[in-house]
């Protein structure tokens, strides 16, 4: 069975409603013989993206960057998961309230060093998210976990 591994910040409801859009989308029944994994992005270690087969990340635009939050995670992950992931499936969704630019920047600058392969389109969401931003978040969960299955 393949892993996901959802590393996410959270600190809104914006941001709640989208996270829950991209695990409805990867835990769709169609879906099978993946597991998903939901790790806090302070909590997630260089364990969780080793034991993982493909990942999805999650993140507000906090002053023109991604969270302090993702980017911890990244420092923790960096060097670990370094050559060992190369190549690893991954997507990415960020909310911001009129600009997310910055943390698109960081998130795709961070994977590619990494040699992470991006196998969704980004989801970016600016203010309250639509019924159709929460479609595409839905969207983005389902295509990379239906990427991850045998």
């Amino acid at each position: 069975m393949a892993t996901l591994l959802i590393v996410h910040h959270t600190p809104s409801p914006n941001c709640q409603a989208i996270f829950e859009a991209v695990v409805s989308g990867a835990t769709d029944p169609d879906i099978e013989n993946v597991k998903v994994v939901r790790r806090a992005a302070l909590s997630a270690t260089a364990s969780d993206v080793l034991g993982a087969d493909g990942l999805l990340l999650g993140t507000p635009a906090n002053l023109g960057y991604m969270s302090g939050a993702l980017k911890h995670f990244f420092d923790q992950i960096y060097y670990p998961c370094l050559d060992s992931t190369r190549g690893r499936p991954f997507g990415y969704y960020v909310h911001g309230g009129n600009d997310v630019t910055g943390a698109v920047r960081a998130i795709e600058s961070f994977t590619t060093g990494l040699g992470w392969r991006r196998v969704a389109d980004a989801v970016s969401v600016t203010g309250e998210p639509t019924k159709g931003d929460l479609e595409a978040c839905r969207e983005l969960g389902g295509t990379v976990a239906a990427g991850l299955m045998d």
